[in-house]
């Protein structure tokens, strides 16, 4: 392959399209934020805006088309969502895993939901295991939900878009879904006993062909007629394929961005569903050990909406005044989602104090969960946070016995871009050693804080 990659990254936050060249570096990127889609008569509840995602990655690839040779694309998209199609369409817009409507069909799932030793899926607020969204599409629109032809789980909806091509993808459909056996490798009992194994294309590996590009995006985008759309990944199992493809198990990565998503490669801890411990499935479609929280939401309660750059002073003052942030600042996912969020001590005032306390709470939440998965090897930590060197620097200080190291890479995108080529030579990630703050007193800060739990 001697083109470039072009990669529809699909974030709770933001939506990107990110181009690869053959060497495997970024040399174009684009975002807008991502924005839900209003309830409205038709459909009242809250939903993801296919239309406003779809003309920006019209306008985007065609941008990018004119400027480089793509020669595939591809789509690391982010989980807890999907699509019920029709062959020409959407049978019901996407259910927005935040809509907090759930409650008028949740005593009824929950009897129908597989347990946790099948699905080894927590019981998630809100429309996070997957089947929840479409039991509620089922109940409560049942004459879009006849009309349906399959469910595409978010990634693949893309890559259906692009190539008109349906599949189903295992990293999507087993990721905390209640549709997917994890370690059996098939889908759940719910899926049988409700009637839904229609809805699921045949599945398809992460990197395979679906093939060339719909005539009609061709048009739209001046794309080549012949360009490749491979299926695609869910966003946080893309992160670890540069990781899968360099090194041999055991290793733990930790994806940041909206959600701290903590996959330990090799591991053998027990999960535990109420600490939303869950089994993910990698692209290989093999079982790994994850555990998560939203790491990026909570920064950004505490932060505010100007962070400022934090520094080892700031953080080294906050401890030695006993200032700390008691989880939970927010209300979906991790092991104390069911609590509120408090600051014990003098709440910080200025912006780059405020961004020490959230960059600090959310180091000792990952160190804690960390702890609690009981994650095997090198911790890698990759994506959003690695924007400053703060956050690692803290956690290899709370983790003085453990190797951190930051991948310096475009985490979720890159490994879609190389789901484009697999199979190829790639060099392995460039790795460095997170450089520890030695914080006098981080330590029995750390003990205090977990005795505060």
């Amino acid at each position: 392959m001697t083109g470039c990659v072009a990669v529809l990254d699909i974030g709770k936050t933001n939506t990107k399209l990110v181009v690869f060249d053959r060497a495997g570096k970024v040399i174009a990127e684009c975002s807008q934020v991502s924005a839900p889609r209003k309830p409205d008569a038709e459909w009242p509840y809250l939903g993801l805006d296919t239309e406003r995602a779809w003309a920006f990655y019209l306008a985007a690839l065609q941008d990018a088309g004119a400027q480089f040779p793509i020669e595939a694309v591809t789509v690391a998209a982010h989980g807890a969502a999907g699509v019920l199609v029709t062959d020409g369409g959407v049978a019901a817009p996407p259910v927005d895993y935040e809509f907090d409507g759930f409650a008028e069909v949740d005593a009824e799932y929950d009897a129908l939901r597989p347990p946790f030793e099948e699905s080894l899926a927590p019981n998630l607020p809100r429309g996070l295991n997957l089947g929840r969204q479409i039991f509620y599409v089922e109940r409560k629109f049942p004459d879009a939900f006849a009309r349906a032809r399959a469910f595409l789980a978010w990634p693949q909806y893309w890559s259906w878009r692009l190539s008109g091509v349906m599949a189903s993808e295992v990293t999507s459909i087993a990721a905390h879904s209640d549709l997917w056996r994890p370690i059996d490798g098939r889908l759940s009992s719910m899926v049988e006993r409700l009637c839904w194994m229609r809805l699921f294309p045949p599945m398809r590996r992460a990197w395979e062909t679906l093939g060339p590009l719909k005539r009609e995006v061709a048009e739209a985008t001046g794309l080549p007629p012949d360009m490749r759309v491979v299926c695609g990944a869910h966003d946080s199992n893309a992160s670890l394929v540069p990781h899968l493809a360099a090194r041999s198990d055991p290793f733990t990565v930790v994806s940041t961005g909206t959600w701290a998503i903590l996959m330990a490669v090799g591991g053998k801890g027990r999960l535990d569903p109420k600490a939303d411990m869950l089994m993910n499935v990698d692209v290989r479609g093999r079982p790994v050990p994850t555990a998560r929280f939203m790491g990026g939401r909570e920064f950004a309660a505490l932060a505010g909406d100007h962070p400022a750059e934090a520094h080892e002073a700031d953080v080294a003052e906050l401890v030695a005044a006993h200032v700390m942030a008691l989880p939970a600042f927010s209300d979906q996912g991790g092991p104390f989602a069911g609590r509120k969020g408090r600051i014990v001590g003098e709440a910080p005032t200025t912006p780059a104090a405020r961004t020490a306390l959230a960059t600090l709470y959310v180091a000792l939440m990952t160190a804690h969960v960390l702890d609690r998965l009981e994650a095997p090897g090198d911790i890698i930590v990759e994506g959003g946070f690695n924007r400053s060197p703060v956050f690692a620097a803290i956690l290899a200080g709370l983790m003085p016995d453990r190797s951190i190291v930051v991948a310096p890479t475009s985490g979720a995108a890159e490994g879609a871009a190389m789901l484009a080529r697999w199979g190829e030579p790639h060099a392995p990630p460039r790795l460095a050693p997170a450089e520890a703050w030695r914080i006098p007193g981080l330590s029995e800060y750390r003990k205090r804080w977990e005795r505060a739990l």
